[in-house]
């Protein structure tokens, strides 16, 4: 038998000797063989599911009218039909090694040692393929791939676990695949999309999309399912926590405005996963989603964990201004119209000379209308914007945001250290920044390398050793187990702490 492994000269293997507890790591790529695949969608469901695979993949690819990818198009005609850049040379392959590793699932367990890592959660790259299906077909796309996972990488338990593709068009969607992927699969890790896009329904009617499909292309908003949502997604949230189900997401936003770009794809890409993922967990914040659920633990994947921090320093910032009683500070009903008019009396003569102006003309002018046309009462909580989320106190900003949310930072992210300043983040806390190697996409060219990369924040003191723990094995293990206290039962990380567990009680021991 010929030996691949590395073992001996991984600096990821070295870190990870040094180590007392376990690495978790929580965003792991893998490709899958294709023709493997086809076949199990095939005997589950047909060749229909197949051409609908390839179709749905297509039409991702092909988004513009002339049914071309921006590799296709001249110069001219990514110009006529602003076809954005699209993502190129985005796998390993110089690599041929890893370039296996990430498609053979007995490979990628052997070499868990060489990546540093005890355990991994996987997610291949047709996980949400369905997302793009034909109605008719998405449901059960959406359950061939998942049982095809299951079943590919059900004996690598101990170490690996794959997430299942949960597709969101409607609530009752979603629980329908949550419930076959937990219940009848074992599957204990979903992946959703953080919106679906939609038509809007105004132009929609005026101008029906079987009919004017380009139209249809571009009158479209994304539901971020917590806010403003044509559809009540509380009895899918539900589910999800009474499953113990971690809700994961690798959400873009590549396309939107300021991303765009038609000729680099480098422009489209820095940050895009963060304000993707931002739009859904300020949508899940203000629609009031976490108050609800308090339970819900959500990681949004590859955008880094800095996004977390900023947010929640300015929502704390905006509520100290914007708060139910310091909205009265904005109040136009409760400007004093006898002391303004006191004030251009005795400084504005020059300026309100020839107009003969009451005091309650004078206030309305000053105003103006943009400031008086909001000078009524408000109707119930419509003015408080915090109200759906129930924030009454910075507290609650901490426990709805701070303590819902995981944001996966891959293993080079230096702007991780505004995760873990407790010094600037509010109420003294530190951001749940998740190890998420992202090992399999163009970012990592040798998976020997990610945990040692991490490593490297320490020694050059951008992170503490106890933050690296935290990022590494004690934040993972949060998510995972809050949403599920069994998540990790069978697994080598409970082995791991129970024989940790047993060591020091030993040590405790007189002899």
């Amino acid at each position: 038998m010929v030996e691949f492994s590395r073992l001996n000269t991984s600096p990821s293997a070295a870190i990870r000797a040094k180590l007392d507890y376990p690495v978790i790591d929580t965003d792991v790529h893998t490709n899958d063989f294709t023709p493997a695949l086809e076949d199990y969608i095939a005997n589950y469901g047909g060749a229909k599911l197949v051409d609908e695979l390839r179709r749905s993949e297509n039409s991702r690819l092909n988004s513009k009218s002339d049914g071309k990818d921006w590799y296709q198009q001249t110069p001219e005609e990514r110009q006529y039909y602003r076809t954005i850049r699209s993502p190129w040379w985005a796998r390993v392959t110089r690599n041929t090694l890893d370039l296996a590793t990430y498609t053979l699932p007995e490979l990628f367990y052997e070499r868990q040692a060489e990546q540093g890592s005890d355990y991994s959660v996987l997610f291949p790259n047709n996980a949400l393929a369905a997302a793009g299906a034909k109605p008719e077909h998405r449901q059960a796309l959406q359950r061939a791939i998942n049982h095809y996972h299951a079943d590919l990488y059900r004996k690598y338990s101990d170490r690996l676990t794959v997430v299942a593709g949960i597709t969101l068009t409607t609530p009752q969607e979603g629980i329908e695949e949550l419930e076959f992927a937990v219940n009848t699969l074992g599957l204990k890790v979903i992946n959703i999309p953080g919106g679906v896009k939609r038509p809007i329904k105004a132009i929609a009617e005026k101008y029906p999309p079987e009919q004017f499909p380009e139209i249809a292309k571009y009158a479209s908003y994304i539901d971020f399912y917590g806010l403003d949502s044509e559809y009540d997604y509380d009895p899918f949230w539900a589910k999800v926590v009474e499953l113990g189900v971690p809700v994961t997401t690798h959400y873009g936003s590549q396309g939107w405005t300021g991303r765009a770009s038609i000729s680099n794809y480098m422009n489209n890409h820095i940050g895009h996963f963060a304000d993707g993922s931002q739009a859904f967990a300020k949508a899940l914040l203000f629609g009031g989603v976490t108050k609800r659920f308090p339970q819900l633990r959500v990681a949004m994947l590859e955008g880094g964990a800095d996004w977390g921090a900023h947010v929640y320093i300015h929502l704390v910032d905006r509520f100290s201004k914007r708060n139910r009683k310091a909205l009265q500070n904005y109040n136009p009903a409760l400007t004093n119209a006898d002391e303004l008019f006191e004030l251009f009396e005795h400084y504005g003569r020059e300026i309100t000379q020839g107009y003969a102006l009451s005091k309650a003309e004078l206030t309305q002018t000053v105003l103006g209308s943009s400031f008086t046309r909001f000078s009524r009462d408000p109707v119930g909580d419509e003015l408080n914007d915090f109200a759906a989320a129930g924030i009454e106190t910075i507290e609650d900003i901490r426990d709805r945001w701070v303590n819902s949310f995981f944001f996966g930072s891959e293993s080079d992210d230096r702007t991780i250290a505004a995760a873990f300043n407790d010094k600037a983040n509010p109420l003294g806390v530190k951001i749940n920044a998740i190890y998420s190697s992202d090992v399999g996409h163009w970012d990592v060219p040798d998976l020997t390398s990610p945990l040692a990369e991490s490593w490297e924040l320490v020694e050059e003191g951008v992170i503490s050793e106890a933050d690296f723990k935290a990022y590494v094995f004690s934040n993972p293990y949060k998510l995972y187990t809050e949403a599920n206290p069994n998540f990790f039962k069978g697994t080598v990380i409970e082995a791991q702490l129970g024989t940790a567990a047993e060591a020091e009680d030993k040590s405790l021991v007189p002899v």
